[in-house]
C-alpha cells in the first residue's frame, strides 16, 4: 500500500494533486503554480516544496536559467529544512543539481519511505521487470568459495528486503538473521519465511548493535547502491564476522575510482574503493567476478559479486 501524502488541509491536497498531474503531462510551469498555491494554503507542506522542486528543476531544464536552477535549490532546501527524515529524497535532488555531496546523497528516511511503497510489488518488479539476479549471484559464490555442501553457520543478510537472499541459501544458514531500514520490506520477508530473526534498522548502526565476532557470514545483495558509507558497512560487517568468516556482496560498478552517484540514482564504486575498504577492515578479497545485477532501461547494469574472509 503506498503511502497517503496530505497537508491536513483538503484546499492544499486538491493543489498538490493538480501540481503532480500537470507535472506529468510535462507543464512544469502550471505545476510550480499549483504547488505555489497549495504552499499559500499550507506553508509547511513539505512534500508541495519537493513538487515545486521538481517543477522548477524541469522548468530550468527547458530555459537553462540561472534563476530557474537557484528556484529549485531553494524547494528542495525548504523540503529537506521541514522533514529532516527525507522521506522524499530531497539530500538526492540537491546532489543531482549541484549541491551537496554525493556520499550523503541517499538518506535512510528515503530508502525507508520509497521500500515501503515499494515492498508489495517487489519481487515482480524488479525479478520479472528488471531481471534482477543479485540473491542468486551473492548464493553461487558463496557456494563456489565455501562449498556447495559446506553448512554457512550464523548469517547476517544485510538489506534483506522481501527475503529473495534468504530463499537463495535454501536452509543453509544455521540461524538467518534479516536486516532492513524498511517494515513493509521486513513484514514481506517474514511471509516469505527462512529468518529467524529480523531487524528494523540502518546498516551500520544495527551492525554496530551485533556482538563482535558472532557471525559467520554477511551478505548484501544490491545493498551497496543505496549506500553512501560503503566503508562503514564493510568494517561494521567485518567487526562481526568471525575469524575466517565470509562477507559475499554486490556492487555496481564504473570505470573511474571512488564512489559516484550515477544518473540512475544509485551508487556505483571503483574498483580500487572496493578493495581499499576490504583491507582497511582486515578482509582478504577471496573473490571478485563481473556479473550483471540487473538490466536497467533494457541494457545490462555492470557490477561485481564479491566474497571477502574475516582473517
Amino acid at each position: 500500500m503506498s503511502r497517503t501524502i496530505t497537508s491536513g488541509d483538503l484546499r492544499a491536497d486538491r493543489r498538490y494533486a493538480y501540481a503532480q498531474g500537470c507535472l506529468d503531462d510535462g507543464d512544469p510551469d502550471a505545476a510550480a503554480e499549483m504547488a505555489e498555491q497549495a504552499l499559500e494554503i499550507a506553508p509547511r507542506f513539505a512534500p508541495a516544496w519537493f513538487l515545486l522542486g521538481r517543477a522548477r528543476e524541469g522548468r530550468y531544464a527547458q530555459s537553462g536559467r540561472a534563476s530557474d536552477h537557484h528556484a529549485a535549490l531553494r524547494a528542495y532546501a525548504s523540503a529537506l529544512d521541514l522533514d529532516p527524515e527525507d522521506a522524499q529524497g530531497a539530500r538526492l535532488a540537491l546532489v543531482r543539481i549541484g549541491a551537496g555531496e554525493a556520499a550523503s546523497a541517499i538518506s535512510p528516511g528515503y530508502v525507508r519511505a520509497l521500500f515501503d511503497a515499494y515492498a508489495p510489488r517487489f519481487d515482480r518488479h524488479l525479478v520479472e521487470g528488471l531481471s534482477y539476479r543479485g540473491h542468486t549471484l551473492v548464493a553461487d559464490a558463496l557456494e563456489a568459495s565455501a562449498g556447495p555442501a559446506t553448512p554457512l553457520g550464523w548469517v547476517i543478510d544485510l538489506g534483506c528486503g522481501t527475503g529473495l537472499v534468504g530463499a537463495a541459501l535454501a536452509g543453509r544458514a544455521q540461524f538467518l538473521t534479516g536486516i532492513d531500514l524498511s517494515p513493509g520490506m521486513l513484514a514481506e520477508a517474514g511471509r516469505r519465511g527462512g529468518y529467524h530473526r529480523l531487524v528494523e534498522g540502518e546498516l551500520v548502526a544495527a551492525l554496530g548493535a551485533e556482538p563482535p565476532a558472532s557471525a559467520d557470514c554477511v551478505t548484501a545483495a544490491d545493498v551497496m547502491i543505496y549506500v553512501g558509507d560503503f566503508a562503514g558497512v564493510v568494517s561494521g560487517s567485518a567487526r562481526v564476522l568471525r575469524p575466517g568468516g565470509r562477507f559475499a556482496f554486490t556492487v555496481q560498478s564504473h570505470p573511474g575510482d571512488g564512489l559516484i552517484l550515477g544518473a540512475d540514482a544509485r551508487y556505483a564504486h571503483g574498483d580500487a574503493l572496493v578493495r581499499e575498504a576490504l583491507a582497511g577492515a582486515g578482509l582478504a578479497l577471496e573473490r571478485a567476478e563481473p556479473a550483471v545485477v540487473r538490466r536497467e532501461n533494457g541494457a545490462d547494469v555492470p557490477g561485481q559479486v564479491i566474497v571477502a574472509r574475516r582473517r
